[in-house]
């Protein structure tokens, strides 16, 4: 396993919210930029299947994800993280870490800090079943505003 250092333990803060949506949940997430909104993306994921304060970081994962568009590389992103979720062990992240991301070649490399999920200790939210493409918006507008995404999740 490998061993955590200082700064794998920092907890970046919240830039998600959840807008309702007909039998689905929209995670909208932001960030300084584009990486760090597919972060917060994932966050927003985890955060809404469970209470992320009872998360702990015990245990480091890693994904990878590609994609021919920025669209299908964040379904991928999440929808890989979904799996790492499901899969037995089923692991939970606190935090989530895009080591490499190659808006060129549509390449995620990541990392998930967090624990196997356990019925008593980590609350039951809303189970997320799959990641859409419906309404998915991405904006990255640096002159504008932050970058921002838009995901509709089935529940």
């Amino acid at each position: 396993m490998e061993e955590l250092v200082d700064k794998d333990l920092e907890i970046p803060p919240i830039k998600y919210e959840y807008l309702d949506h007909t039998a689905d949940v929209q995670l909208h997430a932001w960030g300084d930029t584009m990486k760090e909104a597919f972060e917060q993306c994932a966050m927003a994921m985890f955060g809404y299947m469970t209470d992320l304060i009872r998360v702990e970081v015990a245990q480091v994962h890693h994904v990878e994800a590609e994609g021919h568009d920025l669209e299908s590389l964040l379904f991928h992103f999440l929808d890989e993280l979904l799996f790492m979720f499901s899969a037995e062990p089923c692991i939970v992240a606190k935090k989530v870490k895009i080591t490499e991301f190659d808006e060129q070649d549509l390449k995620i490399k990541a990392t998930a800090y967090g624990e196997e999920f356990t019925i008593g200790k980590h609350t039951q939210g809303a189970e997320v079943k799959a990641i859409t493409y419906s309404a998915m918006q991405i904006y990255d507008r640096p002159q504008v505003e932050r970058p921002e995404v838009f995901v509709i999740v089935d529940i």
